[in-house]
This record gives structure tokens, C-alpha cells and sequence, in this order.
């Protein structure tokens, strides 16, 4: 299979937005990116030594400047964005020109029990904190997003196959010719 488009996966953080792209990218034997990972690599310090070292508004900027340079690439990834790319609006912006958005709703408590690890998301030691950040991205995901799957009640497998099937709707994900 090839993706004629980039698929940007938006959503909260513990949606499952990286786990759904690369079951997805192995289910159709394309390519998956983790943009947090991928600035990671670029940038050789973890987000919260960027965080740390420059606040969020440097982080913002990187993150912006690698989303331009995601959707300045030819041929189609599947790109699971970190949980704040919508807060900008030239990031909406980008993602709505440069490929296909799928947002992967999920509620802050569900999202809390999901992450395991919650020293790298401080965020989930205030729950309230991080019920008041999702209905305040909530609009914001809804506003880029071409499709949304519900994720609460799923697993992995049924979210995955909600995805290909709309993908293949739209002719996103084709058949290679050949």
C-alpha cells in the first residue's frame, strides 16, 4: 500500500496517537513518525530539557518550524503530533493544508489511566489540571480534524481498523500499482 497524503494524528496526550500510527503504518506497510521523537533527535535533548532550558515558547517555535518541514516532503507518513500542536494557529493551519487530520478523542482521566509512567507527564499529578488543558484543546482538535475516532471504549486493533477503513474511504491509503 502507498499514502498518496501525510496523516497527522491529533488528540490529548494518552490518546494513542503514536501507538495507533505505527499499527496502523505496520498493518499497511507504510511509514510512521513521532514528532516529539523526531524533534528529540533533531534537536539531541529530551522536550523537557527544551522546556527547561528555553520555556515553551521555544519548543512551540521547533515544533512549528518541524511541522513545515514535515509537510514540505513529498510521498505520505503517518505523523502522531505532540498533544499542544493545536494551540497555534499557523500549526492548525499547516495541519489542515498539509495532509489528512485524525483526531483520537479521549477524556483526561481515561488518558490518565492509560499513561503508566506518569513522571514524564507531570501534568497527570494534577488531575484537574489535566481535565481543564482537554476541554481547552478539545475545540481546537475538533477544528483541524477530517475524522474522529471515540477511543474510550476501544482497543488498539478496533481504533486501528477505524482508521484504515476511512483512509481507504478517502483514498488516502491506495493499493500500490505495479
Amino acid at each position: 500500500m502507498e499514502l498518496v497524503r501525510n496523516v497527522f494524528f491529533v488528540g490529548f496526550m494518552g490518546a494513542g496517537k503514536s501507538t495507533v500510527a505505527r499499527k496502523v503504518a505496520r498493518s499497511c506497510g507504510v511509514a510512521s513518525l513521532d514528532m516529539d521523537k523526531y524533534i528529540e533527535r533533531s534537536c539531541g535533548r529530551t522536550i523537557p530539557e527544551i522546556f527547561d532550558e528555553g520555556g515553551e515558547e521555544t519548543f512551540r517555535r521547533i515544533e512549528t518550524d518541524t511541522l513545515r518541514e514535515l509537510c514540505g516532503k513529498d510521498g505520505g507518513m503517518l505523523i502522531s503530533c505532540g498533544g499542544g500542536i493545536v494551540k497555534s494557529e499557523e500549526n492548525r493551519q499547516l495541519l489542515r493544508d498539509g495532509g489528512v487530520v485524525v483526531h483520537l478523542m479521549v477524556d483526561a482521566d481515561e488518558a490518565a489511566a492509560r499513561i503508566s509512567d506518569k513522571s514524564s507527564r507531570p501534568l497527570f499529578n494534577d488531575i484537574e489540571s489535566a481535565r481543564s488543558l482537554c476541554a481547552e484543546r478539545r475545540p481546537l482538535y475538533e477544528e483541524v480534524a477530517d475524522f474522529t475516532v471515540f477511543t474510550g471504549d476501544k482497543d488498539l486493533r478496533d481504533i486501528s481498523r477505524e482508521v484504515r477503513r476511512y483512509l481507504s474511504q478517502e483514498g488516502v491509503i491506495c493499493q500500490q500499482q505495479g
